[in-house]
């Protein structure tokens, strides 16, 4: 067992060499980095160019449901898994002809966004963002279900990994890249170049291998209903008795940090860091921190195994967040604070993007490749939306308590999806659970 771990182990070290040995591990960095940069440019870079014209803060708030199509994505997956796009998967396979399809159609509404002026005419910009988060999320849908169908289970983890490394690179672009850009050239230029940046993407998707599942064109008639019921049923088929438990730790697996996350910026600002001060921390110092904590996990979990590398996740990710509260108490008196503010974020960015790349990998493994793209979608969505809701309502729970403690408390909802790890991690090695969720 132990010479399986290792071998296993030694293949899914992130080298490298991968990038230009191996085309669906080079192909992954490419489209992890087209992957990155939508959702950024359909909201929160976006909100500076809106502060700029004047919208009003309550139509900036409104703004962020333009990112509800990623929360959502689920209700249109299925159609991606069963049905080819139009002349592109002939040419490309069915789920290569999605991709370079969403994403020229990013391409585009990138373009429709930057010939626009939000301050003289906001219902474009609101149209072509609207345009933009659809592809960007259809562009995620078929980029995930290419990269579980194309490499066997024991590959998803150096898969994940790439794909989160390159992911960040474009989360790079999109963020800190657009906004140099558009302080020395104007935000026209920045969504333009924004638009051409997508052009690496593109070529990494006419690059990558295609699997073999695509290889035969489906062209059923339509059936709505057993498009999106068949995929959940099979799911739950595979996952057996422990169903309920393996979906209520992956909803949970995540909560703590979307909600702490919605409360990181104010906190930073009460504490009167400057802006620079948290752009340096949490754009260029954090994305190194993060890139380790991706590179760690793909180490880790060939050796560690599946199910522990997941409660180490959940354990890890939810007590980082006692250095917020510890940051939010000594973290304003002045002169040396600096560093422990850098100090905190590379500990919750570490933590984060850890716990990410664990998720990921496990939540890859519970898909079938016939329904890798609708099924991956589903547990994604159930991921996001219950943190996300409860995110919320995060600023009225600090107008009733202190930073530390709301911090604290974020780091107490990790406790029972810790024992729900554990549990199934116990029940797996009892082997009363499926072989896909190992």
């Amino acid at each position: 067992m132990q010479d399986q771990v290792a071998a296993a182990g030694e293949h899914n070290k992130i080298r490298l060499r991968h990038l230009v040995s191996d085309r669906s591990v080079g192909a992954m960095f490419g489209l992890g980095f087209s992957s990155g940069m939508p959702f950024l440019l359909v909201y929160i870079t976006q909100s500076a160019w809106l502060s700029e014209a004047k919208v009003p803060i309550a139509l900036l708030g409104l703004m962020s449901e333009l990112t509800l199509a990623y929360k959502f994505k689920f209700v249109w997956a299925p159609f991606l898994d069963r049905y080819d796009a139009p002349l592109f998967s002939r040419l490309l396979g069915r789920r290569r002809g999605w991709i370079v399809l969403s994403q020229i159609g990013i391409m585009l509404s990138l373009i429709g966004v930057a010939f626009g002026d939000p301050a003289h005419w906001l219902a474009w910009t609101v149209g072509f963002s609207l345009a933009l988060g659809f592809a960007g999320a259809t562009q995620d849908i078929t980029i995930d279900g290419w990269r579980i169908t194309v490499a066997p289970q024991e590959r998803q983890a150096l898969m994940s990994s790439w794909s989160e490394i390159g992911w960040r690179f474009g989360n790079l672009a999109a963020g800190a890249g657009a906004l140099y850009l558009a302080d020395a050239f104007g935000w026209r230029a920045a969504y333009l170049c924004m638009a051409a940046l997508m052009a690496p993407g593109m070529i990494a998707a006419l690059l990558a291998p295609e699997p073999e599942s695509d290889k035969t064109a489906h062209s059923e008639p339509l059936d709505i209903v057993a498009t999106i019921v068949n995929p959940i049923k099979d799911l739950m088929r595979r996952l057996g008795p422990p169903a309920v438990l393996i979906l209520l730790m992956v909803a949970g697996f995540r909560m703590p940090g979307y909600i702490s996350n919605a409360m990181a910026i104010p906190l930073f600002k009460s504490l009167h860091y400057s802006d620079s001060d948290i752009a340096t921390v949490t754009k260029l110092f954090g994305f190194g921190v993060a890139l380790g904590g991706t590179l760690g996990a793909g180490y880790v979990i060939p050796r560690i195994g599946m199910m522990a590398s997941l409660l180490a996740g959940t354990v890890f990710a939810s007590a980082s967040h006692l250095s917020l509260a510890y940051l939010a108490v000594h973290g304003d008196h002045g002169g040396g604070e600096f560093w422990l503010f850098a100090t905190t974020v590379s500990i919750d960015s570490f933590a984060y993007a850890f716990a990410s790349i664990v998720l990921i990998t496990y939540m890859s493994s519970l898909t079938s490749t016939d329904y890798a793209a609708s099924q991956y979608a589903l547990l994604t969505s159930l991921c996001a939306l219950p943190g996300s809701f409860l995110a919320g309502a995060s600023g009225f729970i600090i107008e009733r308590m202190s930073f530390e403690w709301f911090f604290v408390g974020t780091s107490l909802i990790g406790i029972p999806v810790a024992l729900l790890a554990w549990y199934l991690w116990h029940t797996h090695k009892r082997g009363r659970l499926p072989a896909t969720s190992g």
